[in-house]
């Protein structure tokens, strides 16, 4: 695994392995972090590590109504009551 991320942002697929991988790897594990970021690929110990710090402050937030709701929009266009 390269020391240096290929891309400073995130696919989907990668967010998705992201996810899978720490489904699979919890804190117990031994190297998670060397784990997750295998599964993960193109994204090093470190990078890994940061999105795992910014997901759980996004989750923080959501959880503490610091993040408004979207504004949905219903089939027709509409906006919902």
């Amino acid at each position: 695994m390269s020391s240096i991320s290929m891309s400073g942002s995130w696919t989907a697929k990668q967010n998705k392995d992201f996810e899978r991988a720490l489904a699979v790897y919890d804190k117990d594990t031994p190297d998670r972090w060397y784990n997750v970021a295998k599964a993960v690929g193109e994204k090093t110990v470190e990078e890994v590590k940061k999105h795992y710090e910014l997901l759980l402050e996004d989750v923080r937030r959501i959880e503490s109504g610091r993040v408004p709701f979207p504004d949905y929009w219903t089939v027709t266009g509409n906006r919902q009551a």
